[in-house]
């Protein structure tokens, strides 16, 4: 639709109203983390431009090429054409937070905390942006819950991604709040922690069904589903909690979930008994089932390399 002869794409009214939300949300709650809602907001008018920043940088990163970028360096600033990714703003966010909290001696675990809840209220609204879009879905399907997509006059049905993930997104909030309404927080980042873990499984699995990924070069590897690894590595070897056993336990069951996961989406394809695939033998096939065992290929690694 258009105002005023401008046109308005459904996916910024989208990210808008799950950025308001957050928002309400967070601003809300902030008091039960020791800070206040107006210093809260501040915050916030301070990081979203940088998230922005971040937001679109990766997504050129990873989707244009420097050949690209010389013939038209515009492109760069042309959000409006499309192009956001959601790590972009996150690191970009926190990024930026980090920093501030150096520059003024404040708190930073605090913050991310209460931006856990806001961010996953955020993207369970924004994904339906994708849907407005007709993008962000995955390959063909005949499961209960596709989405048919006209395609050069003929119709095709799909895994709905983008609704996988905003349902993924709004569990992980609801369990995250009623939980936390019933119990104390244990430690500074303890939200964060869980968001990372709950976020990266969730993107991790998702993403290996999608058409439309960020990929690192010519490399296959999907960038996502890299970052999301590297989270969850982190997670597996943090040890920094206050309550150091419990967090250990609840972080082994989240690298044994997405083992599990993944070797099941391989082993459908390839069968029980077979061997699951070296990391080379994924990058030599493009195929949706090859993609997918590359994510069981460094799920494997990290059990190797998780709690001790």
């Amino acid at each position: 639709f258009t105002v005023f002869g401008r046109p308005i794409y459904f996916y910024g009214v989208l990210i808008a109203l799950g950025f308001a939300l957050a928002i309400l949300y967070c601003t809300k709650h902030a008091p039960d983390f020791g800070l206040q809602g107006d210093d809260f907001v501040a915050l916030m008018l301070w990081l979203m431009p940088l998230s922005i920043v971040g937001a679109r940088l990766y997504y050129v990163l990873f989707f244009y090429t420097w050949a690209q970028i010389k013939a038209d360096p515009l492109l760069v600033f042309r959000i409006r054409d499309g192009g956001l990714a959601i790590y972009g703003g996150v690191i970009g966010a926190a990024l930026a937070l980090l920093i501030r909290s150096r520059m003024r001696h404040e708190r930073v675990w605090a913050p991310l905390d209460v931006m856990g809840f806001g961010l996953l209220i955020g993207q369970a609204a924004g994904r339906w942006g994708n849907f407005f879009n007709r993008e962000a879905y995955g390959a063909e399907t005949d499961i209960f819950c596709r989405m048919g997509l006209t395609l050069n006059g003929s119709t095709v049905y799909v895994h709905p991604t983008f609704l996988y993930e905003s349902l993924w997104n709004l569990t992980g909030f609801l369990v995250l709040h009623f939980y936390f309404k019933k119990h104390k927080r244990k430690f500074d980042g303890q939200i964060t922690l869980l968001y990372l873990a709950w976020y990266g499984l969730g993107r991790a699995l998702i993403e290996g069904l999608r058409t439309d990924s960020l990929y690192i070069g010519s490399t296959g590897i999907r960038v996502s589903q890299l970052l999301a690894a590297i989270a969850e590595f982190y997670l597996a070897k943090f040890d920094g909690a206050s309550d150091t056993k419990g967090n250990r336990e609840i972080l082994e069951q989240v690298i044994n979930t997405l083992k599990d996961a993944a070797n099941r989406a391989v082993t459908s394809r390839l069968g029980a008994n077979a061997p699951l695939p070296t990391f080379e033998e994924t990058l030599s096939d493009g195929s949706l089932a090859e993609h997918k065992s590359m994510l069981a290929y460094l799920a494997q690694k990290l059990t190797h390399l998780s709690i001790k």
